[in-house]
């Protein structure tokens, strides 16, 4: 339990997963609690990045097709993705982004349930699954119906063709019982639609032994794939054979080079990539999957559980009574890895804290969020971040008139 900087410098000191926070570049004295929405850059990515930039681009130029295998890099990289998120090799691939990929899948999934008019969702899941599962709809002539959480078994019925839910919600981290959802939406003919974007990497995530049909994930949060990488899907494999991309590129063709005019889908996963893999994203997502792989697992996620946990403590015993309220669930079995509160003024206090250089994020209208990476981020950071926000809540420091003027990004 941390309850003093010494306790909590105990724990580091103990901390088997301590050597990987050299593997980062990381600012001096800065605390960073926010790689839930971006991850840290790893040394290992900038060489990755001056080799496949001067090297292969520079100097080999359109030969590293074949010579430093970028035509099988969303397969490769997919591959590598699988072992986290427990599927199999040839059922991940790395492609286009989570919107995009969610736009495929679903429409896949929804033509897969002919007759089936509905997909279902919750109110308050992120925002671009609601807008794209929305323009799917709209494209395909169906609904989507929302349904609270606790409401969501009940929902399903022989209108819907697919569940989409994300796994660890975004703003209070919350995470579905996702072979329990699962079991019950396949009971009554649906499909199920998984976002892994706040679960690869910061948490178990076992998609086979959950009986998964499809899913998503982001690669530039736990998985450090920088901004903007690259996503992932993942397809049953006894789904492969039967669903069918509604973006039918290139390179999702049987047989692309021979340059046919019509469209013959591509066999197993592949069927699902579209456009020409962007392959400077997909070199730095491969370091920053390969430090994750390079890592004990189980401690990863017990070491996220422990930080989370002794954040929730700390800032309870530091901050009690001023105004903070736990939006996160405290079963570590029922959450992801980041921790949210909300304050009513949680902007103007999240600007002061960056400002100290504890660096989490804010999502509207009230949450202070704050991601833990077991990799780079100790209890050290944990006990620093509340002692911070203690401060800054009973000095007032946040309501500069600075700190109060909205950004673009939050």
């Amino acid at each position: 339990m941390v309850r003093s900087l010494d306790a909590a410098r105990a724990l580091d000191a103990a901390d088997p997963l301590r050597r990987h926070r050299g593997a980062f570049d990381l600012p001096p004295g800065e605390i960073y609690l926010d790689g839930n929405s971006l991850g840290a850059l790893p040394h290992a990515t900038i060489a990755r990045m001056m080799e496949t930039v001067r090297g292969e681009w520079g100097r080999d130029l359109i030969r590293s097709w074949n010579k430093a295998g970028w035509i099988d890099a969303p397969t490769r990289v997919g591959g590598k993705i699988a072992r986290l998120i427990g599927a199999r090799p040839h059922e991940v691939l790395v492609a286009d982004s989570t919107s995009v990929n969610l736009f495929k899948l679903l429409a896949a999934a929804v033509k897969a349930r002919p007759g089936r008019r509905m997909i279902l969702s919750e109110p308050g899941n992120f925002p671009t699954d609601l807008y794209v599962a929305q323009g799917v709809a709209e494209t395909l002539g169906v609904e989507l119906r929302l349904a609270p959480r606790e409401a969501i078994v009940e929902a399903l019925d022989e209108d819907v063709a697919v569940l989409l839910l994300t796994h660890v919600h975004y703003q209070s981290a919350a995470r579905f019982d996702m072979a329990a959802i699962t079991r019950a939406a396949q009971a009554r003919g649906a499909l199920v639609l998984w976002d892994l974007s706040h679960s690869a990497g910061a948490v178990a995530v076992d998609l086979n032994a959950a009986n998964a049909d499809l899913a998503v994930g982001c690669g530039y949060k736990y998985l450090n794939g920088g901004p903007g990488a690259p996503a992932f899907l993942f397809v049953a494999e006894r789904h492969q054979a039967t669903l069918r991309s509604p973006l039918s590129g290139w390179m999702g063709h049987a047989a692309p080079f021979d340059f046919g005019d019509d469209y013959a889908p591509g066999g197993g996963v592949s069927r699902f990539l579209c456009g020409t893999p962007p392959i400077l994203g997909l070199a730095a997502l491969e370091e920053g999957v390969d430090l994750i792989l390079g890592a004990d697992l189980p401690a990863l996620y017990a070491k996220g559980q422990a930080l989370c946990s002794a954040f929730i403590t700390c800032v309870e015993m530091r901050c009690a009574g001023l105004g903070l309220t736990l939006a996160t669930p405290r079963d570590p079995a029922s959450r992801g890895s980041h921790v949210s509160f909300r304050h009513e003024q949680g902007w103007p206090i999240m600007q002061a804290l960056i400002a100290r250089g504890v660096v989490g994020d804010f999502r509207a209208p009230d949450v202070l969020r704050f991601g833990f990476t077991p990799l780079y981020v100790g209890f050290e950071d944990v006990w620093n971040a509340a002692e911070a926000l203690r401060d800054i809540l009973t000095t007032g420091a946040w309501d500069e008139p600075a700190f109060h003027a909205r950004a673009a990004v939050t």
